[in-house]
């Protein structure tokens, strides 16, 4: 299949035949979730495939022991970390350094404007400083109105593994198998399952499996383009 034609083919399906997914076609997945476009390349990502059945099981009770994830082959979780920037700044940093010739302006971009944006203080103090200073600077020329906070950096994040999400999705339409993202389940639990700490948001649950015919809900539905498409 073309790209369109994986994206016309992949459809939300909540119930799945007993069959196994190859781990080749998990992991092939993978690879293609980790190439998603991400904000300032820092990759916030944490994809947690869950093949302990202990774990599995609380996964599926977290989900509320909906049909999609008790059937499913396969779950994975994904998590933005608001943390890792620090982290991984440096490694991109290094790999710049190793390749040589870095340009300016991308030094630049990842040893001030990268902090400025990410960093927030204690209680978000640091944040809010920076949300005045920028909302007095922006009353004479553009400027950046954020991340600011950590409930801002967590949106930010959560965009970028969302993007990461469809990618993943799209890569399991695409060798034959279905999939389901799944916002229906209890966060605190899952993040118990997962043993994550505070500076982790679990941003979708991911069933995939070989598609039940009754796992569709009827023909796709969309609304009429006009309410959402625009040319000014």
């Amino acid at each position: 299949m073309n790209l369109f034609q994986v994206i016309e083919a992949r459809r939300s399906v909540r119930k799945y035949l007993p069959e196994q997914v190859p781990e080749e076609v998990i992991r092939k997945a993978l690879s293609a979730a980790l190439l998603a476009p991400n904000s300032s390349n820092l990759q916030p990502w944490e994809i947690y495939w869950v093949r302990d059945t202990r774990k599995k099981t609380a996964l599926i009770t977290a989900a509320f022991d909906q049909s999609a994830a008790a059937t499913a082959a396969e779950l994975l979780v994904f998590v933005a970390r608001t943390d890792t920037w620090k982290r991984n700044r440096a490694l991109i940093l290094e790999e710049l350094e190793r390749r040589g010739n870095i340009p300016q302006q991308q030094l630049d971009y990842y040893t001030k404007f990268v902090p400025l944006f990410y960093s927030h203080g204690w209680i978000d103090l640091t944040g809010w400083l920076k949300r005045i200073v920028f909302s007095l600077v922006g009353l004479f020329r553009p400027v950046p109105r954020g991340p600011f906070t950590t409930k801002e950096v967590k949106g930010v994040l959560s965009k970028t593994v969302a993007l990461a999400c469809q990618n993943f999705m799209l890569a399991i339409t695409a060798q034959g198998y279905s999939s389901l993202p799944m916002e229906g389940f209890d966060e605190c639990r899952v993040k118990k399952v997962l043993n994550l700490g505070s500076e982790s948001s679990v941003v979708m649950m991911i069933a995939v499996g070989r598609e039940n015919p009754e796992g569709i809900y009827g023909p796709r539905l969309r609304l009429d383009p006009k309410f959402f498409l625009f040319e000014v």
